[in-house]
């Protein structure tokens, strides 16, 4: 739902996109006052994804108009789909191009990763679609990319503002139309956040229009299943920790001992600790047992078991 929208007896944050109870005053997940939040601008830092069609204007001149719009439909489908799976709000389309942003209305701390994992998906994604468009219509797409991280101010699109504004948005557009066909090119901040979790090659700094100086960028490689954006370090010693660490050495011996299962959860604010936590018990017991590791998804279809289908 939409922020500030009211809908069956609810009410979205402007600021964070929690959904609310009509009578609430404050939001339940921010604690912003709601009718603060209503219909107010916001300052955001968001991940921003430019795509648009290499060459569509030779696939205008090869199509009645009827017949590219209709493949234009698809394309413009196959987009808001895998987007929005990974996250990220469409924004606009624009002729061939569409803008989607990742971290509204609601911020997670890995946009930028599902910025460009949807990216990439959709590049690799794109041959089934060609598959159909070269049966019913004889063409193929060919799509370029450009992704860029930063402070923006975001309208309320509840009350029918939903411009997006400031020059993340206006970078991401000029690697857009600086990247050639096939690729998908990173502004250095978007860089910064998933580093760990991509692999890159600097391309040599772009002169793009309104920009006073050349901006560097990366051309994507590829995307690793499974790892965070940003690797925590871990070379800093853990300091008051000893009785969980023991509680779970304990457990950990039981179970070995007795041959049968025995399940731990770790519970903690944010930021507390727990993976920290499970990386010192994990390495202290990697040469004893067969560790397997799955993930419980935030988003997407159909993500029930993953977890179990990654270990």
């Amino acid at each position: 739902m939409q922020p500030g929208r009211r809908l069956l007896g609810m009410v979205a944050c402007g600021v964070c996109g929690e959904e609310n109870p009509e009578r609430a005053r404050f939001c339940l997940g921010c604690g912003t006052p709601l009718a603060a939040a209503a219909g107010r601008e916001a300052r955001k830092v968001v991940t921003v994804v430019f795509s648009d069609l290499a060459g569509s204007t030779s696939l205008g001149e090869r199509l009645d108009p009827e017949s590219l719009g209709r493949v234009m439909a698809r394309w413009f489908e196959a987009m808001r789909a895998v987007l929005e799976r990974h996250g990220g709000t469409v924004q606009k389309f624009i002729g061939d191009a569409v803008m989607a942003v990742f971290g509204i209305p609601a911020l997670h701390e890995d946009d930028a990763v599902r910025a460009v994992r949807a990216a990439d998906e959709l590049r690799h994604g794109l041959e089934g679609l060609n598959h159909e468009l070269r049966r019913d219509w004889g063409v193929t797409l060919a799509m370029r990319t450009g992704i860029n991280t930063g402070e923006v101010v975001a309208g309320d699109p509840g009350v029918g503002d939903a411009l997006v504004l400031g020059d993340a948005v206006n970078v991401a557009a000029r690697l857009e139309q600086a990247a050639a066909a096939g690729e998908v090119l990173l502004g250095e901040p978007t860089w910064r956040l998933v580093r760990d979790a991509v692999r890159v090659e600097p391309v040599a700094p772009l002169p793009l229009k309104g920009k006073d100086r050349p901006v560097a960028a990366f051309r994507l490689l590829s995307v690793t299943p499974g790892v965070p954006g940003h690797a925590r370090r871990l070379d800093a010693p853990m300091v008051g920790r000893e009785r969980p660490l023991r509680l779970l050495r304990d457990v950990f011996e039981a179970a070995a001992g007795d041959g049968a299962c025995h399940l731990v959860t770790v519970l903690g604010a944010a930021g507390v600790g727990k993976s920290r936590l499970a990386a010192e018990f994990l390495a202290e017991v990697g040469r004893q047992a067969t560790v397997l590791r799955g993930r419980c998804l935030s988003y997407g279809e159909g993500i029930t078991y993953w977890p179990v289908a990654e270990i």
